[in-house]
């Protein structure tokens, strides 16, 4: 069956623009939209197979619409060149294609597509349009459906007549009624002021089109909704006249013009070549890994004989892609079930009593000259670590350099990762095993082929991230600090920290003690006994029986929420001591009980997994359990660090600590004179600060205008809003805004560094941090001024605090590599954010808060000096 696509190809290049990292060829020019657009074309004509087909373009900025109305699309931000130089590459790419495009002076692409989808329809032809603008529904008929972009660039929803009833309650056709009545801001069509899409749907449901709704303004319930529509009647009739779609264009193009029949397949790879999509040519030509793997029988041994093993890794050639299979939960206690291993010749799996059976293979395993490209190696190396395996070698981990390459993905899983970069066919694990109780564990032929996929698909990676990683000139980040940093990391978890769970279960009776004696404390001021834990019975005792202010109320009744709690706090005792008890409570719950049922029963001590491909910002994260979230501004939390010590009798541990790093980045980046000279000379900052924000000189700063200065300086680092200062200080917004506005007055160059941070990511569509490590913001130009605003506060953030993150993990590599050299038995334990923990044998005590103190404040050079301070104790919480 005969079957059109048209496709937008104005839209479709911009959503790929801001939907894929800012790739660049080798020239130096930006080729991301074209990339995207080659994805998108590959995977339409091998999914819906047209048989007709076109893209259309914008000709021009100007249309015919705008002699109706100048304002039409003026609002709209100048296209980023980066993007605008992409458009006549794309248009050989459709010729390379073999694909029609076409444009009309004074007309926009949607008039194209309306025009061609009327044609269409009337010689009954099926249209499908593809496209990422919703202004196109109003061409859905029983004939014409409507791709719409959802994710990325290839993954679309399909709109059909019954899909937009179902949505908005709406026929197609009344789109244009629904963008007269509430406007379209991104196409600064006006409406009706006032009008949103909630208003408009209803109007549109009890009237029909505009000019009904126009004619039957007395009718609208809402005295206020009666008179913007009788007020601004003319301006909703010429905005659904702006958005109406032109569908009588005189184009001289017949639907038997666009009959696809295909591509040549050289001219296109030729394409591929130059512009450097090398995937994309193999893809085509049949030498795609896609097309290889597809089979089944996809060649790979299953080694069950330490003497073949031998064999097989002897003559290996280096690289070896290598994958640990093993069951599902906390690694340091999973079993490994078997490796998967490929040499791009062949493939190997080998089940794990095999692995143990060769003495051969694990020395191959342990030597570091033996190359290794692996996937989540920290997980691997700790997995193994139980069974006294080391592995040495990795010279690549695939999870990691796709976390640099796109640190805001939350999905790093090597089935994604492959599908993304190669379009390589291999399922996800939780196709292949089931979840939670449906899990089945593979075996055979069908587990050894699934291993073997994994590490094709590792080997294939290795070659096109490491380009990546050169493009985007992140290859030293990635090479000299996150790919050391993860075997770092890996002996930090395998060792673990050891817990006195004697003095925690004592602790634990100490805070089950405390919370009777809040809960006595809390009825005797409320007068009679409850449930502290219930927000409703809470709020019925604050609310109704204390009579205190009613702050905020929910769905349910009061509102309870610790916010909420310490703006009550100054009015009545009991709020003090519930939210005394709240935090005892959870301390007890997450910390005491949580941590005992982490202790390991053989070695007495707690594996913290460190997760190195998380955040945004380059910082480590810490999961089952949390060691970094202790909160410690209470004493009660301060004391939970009481239960960790040395593993060793006699050992101390050491904690060192970065003094206010954050700031001291952003008096580099900001090269502000006052902030600059108060780090050199070693002045207290938020002193300074006070004293600069406030007019007085050091001795007259009183502990309040130093803790309103500490907000301040810390929230400029997140960028925070006179909203946020408000809240963090308990004050009006107005305050809080004199606060901001009296910073920047004091600290001009830290103002010019967040405008000009600002205005580098709207160009460039990310920042980087000192060691170029870089992250995407793709609604840094967004119209939605929420999202905009959210990615313009993490501009001015991330370079700060990334270069942060960065800097302390530069400094543990070092510290390795210094430790290692000059023969120390201490062990790193912890990364607490701004923190290094260690365990110290007391010969060593001394010689290491030297070197700790010289590697970390010279881990890199800034215009002002970093600044650590060491403690030792017999504790963590000594050491504090």
């Amino acid at each position: 069956m005969d079957k059109l696509y048209l496709i937008d190809g104005s839209s479709i290049a911009y959503r790929a623009f801001y939907a894929l990292p800012l790739l660049t060829h080798s020239s130096g020019t930006p080729i991301n939209a074209v990339y995207g657009f080659s994805l998108m074309l590959l995977k339409l004509l091998e999914e819906e197979k047209p048989t007709h087909l076109l893209v259309a373009f914008d000709a021009s900025a100007k249309t015919f619409r705008h002699a109706d109305y100048e304002e039409y699309k003026s609002t709209r931000m100048k296209t980023p060149d980066e993007l605008s130089g992409q458009f006549p590459i794309i248009k050989d790419l459709l010729d390379a294609f073999s694909i029609p495009y076409y444009e009309v002076e004074n007309y926009e692409a949607d008039d194209i597509i309306g025009t061609l989808s009327r044609k269409a329809e009337e010689a009954s032809l099926k249209t499908r349009i593809v496209t990422g603008d919703k202004d196109l529904l109003q061409l859905v008929s029983e004939r014409v459906e409507a791709l719409l972009t959802r994710k990325g660039i290839t993954e679309m929803d399909v709109y059909t007549v019954d899909a937009i009833r179902d949505k908005y309650g709406l026929k197609p056709e009344q789109i244009v009624d629904l963008k007269g009545l509430m406007g379209d801001s991104s196409d600064n069509i006006p409406g009706i002021p006032g009008v949103g899409e909630k208003t408009a749907l209803k109007l549109l449901q009890q009237f029909g089109s505009v000019e009904n709704v126009l004619d039957n303004a007395d009718s609208i319930s809402g005295k206020k909704l009666q008179e913007r529509v009788r007020d601004h009647a003319d301006q909703a009739r010429l905005s659904k006249k702006l958005a109406t779609i032109f569908r009588d264009m005189s184009i001289d193009i017949a639907l038997a013009d666009l009959k696809y029949d295909g591509y040549d397949r050289e001219r296109l790879a030729k394409f591929f070549k130059k512009w450097e999509f090398k995937t994309l040519q193999e893809r085509i030509m049949g030498d795609d890994v896609t097309e290889r793997t597809k089979a089944k029988d996809i060649l790979v041994d299953t080694i069950a004989h330490a003497s073949v093993l031998n064999e097989w890794i002897d003559s290996a050639s280096a690289p070896v892609a290598l994958y640990v299979e093993m069951e599902p939960g906390p690694y340091v206690n999973a079993d490994v079930i078997g490796f998967g291993l490929s040499d791009g010749t062949r493939h190997a799996y080998v089940p794990f009593k095999t692995v143990k059976e060769s003495r051969t293979f694990q020395s191959w395993l342990q030597d570091d000259a033996r190359a290794k490209v692996g996937y989540d190696i920290k997980k691997a190396m700790v997995a193994l670590k139980k069974y006294g395996i080391q592995v040495n070698g990795f010279v690549f981990d695939v999870m990691l350099a796709s976390y640099l390459l796109n640190p805001t993905e939350s999905d790093h899983a090597l089935s994604e990762i492959a599908k993304q970069q190669l379009q390589y066919p291999l399922p996800h694990d939780d196709e292949v095993y089931g979840k939670g109780a449906k899990r089945k564990q593979l075996e055979g032929q069908e587990l050894a082929e699934h291993l073997a996929r994994k590490t094709e698909a590792m080997r294939l990676l290795h070659q096109r991230l490491d380009e990546q990683l050169e493009t985007y000139g992140m290859k030293d980040l990635y090479y000299r600090l996150e790919l050391p940093l993860a075997k770092i990391l890996a002996g930090m978890e395998a060792d673990g920290v050891k817990v006195d769970r004697g003095r925690l279960q004592a602790l634990g009776k100490e805070f089950e003690e405390r919370l009777q004696k809040l809960t006595e404390e809390i009825y005797s001021l409320a007068g009679t006994e409850f449930n502290i834990n219930s927000p409703k019975q809470l709020g019925h005792i604050l609310f109704d029986k204390l009579n205190l202010p009613v702050m905020k109320k929910t769905k349910t009744g009061y509102s309870t929420s610790a916010d909420v709690l310490e703006k009550l706090e100054p009015q009545h005792e009991i709020v003090g001591k519930i939210l005394l008890f709240r935090q005892i409570g959870k301390l007890q719950s997450t910390y005491v009980e949580g941590l005992l049922k982490m202790i390991q029963q053989e070695t007495g001590k707690i594996h913290t997994i460190f997760q190195q491909t998380v955040a945004a910002t380059g910082r480590l994260s810490s999961t089952d359990p949390n060691l970094q979230n202790i909160p410690i501004r209470l004493e009660e939390g301060r004391r939970i660090r009481e239960v960790f010590v040395p593993s060793e009798s006699g050992w101390k541990i050491l904690a060192a600590d970065y003094s206010q790093i954050e700031l001291r980045v952003l008096a580099h980046f900001a090269q502000d004179e006052t902030l600059l000279e108060a780090f050199r000379e070693n002045m207290d900052i938020h002193t300074r600060t006070a004293m600069d924000v406030f007019g007085v000189d050091k001795d007259r700063v009183t502990p309040l205008m130093r803790r309103q200065a500490k907000a301040v300086n810390f929230g400029i680092v997140y960028g925070i809003s006179d909203y946020g200062l408000s809240q963090n200080l308990n004050i009006s917004r107005k305050e809080a805004a004199t606060f901001i506005e009296r910073y920047f007055r004091s600290f001009p160059g830290v103002k010019r560094y967040m405008d000009d941070i600002v205005k580098q990511a709207r160009e460039h569509g990310y920042v980087t941090t000192l060691l170029h490590r870089r992250r995407y913001l793709p609604d840094i130009n967004s119209k939605n001024f929420n999202r905009r605003s959210f990615a313009e506060r993490t501009a001015m953030n991330t370079p700060i605090q990334g270069t942060a993150a960065d800097i302390i993990k530069l400094a543990m590599v070092k510290l390795a590599e210094r430790l290692s050299r000059e023969g120390f038995k201490t062990r790193m334990l912890l990364q607490v954010h701004d923190e290094l923990i260690f365990e110290v044998p007391p010969n060593e005590v001394e010689a290491l808060k030297a070197v700790v103190t010289d590697v970390m404040e010279n881990a890199v050079e800034l215009s002002v000096p970093l600044k650590v301070d060491v403690s030792t104790g017999d504790t963590w919480y000594d050491a504090k």
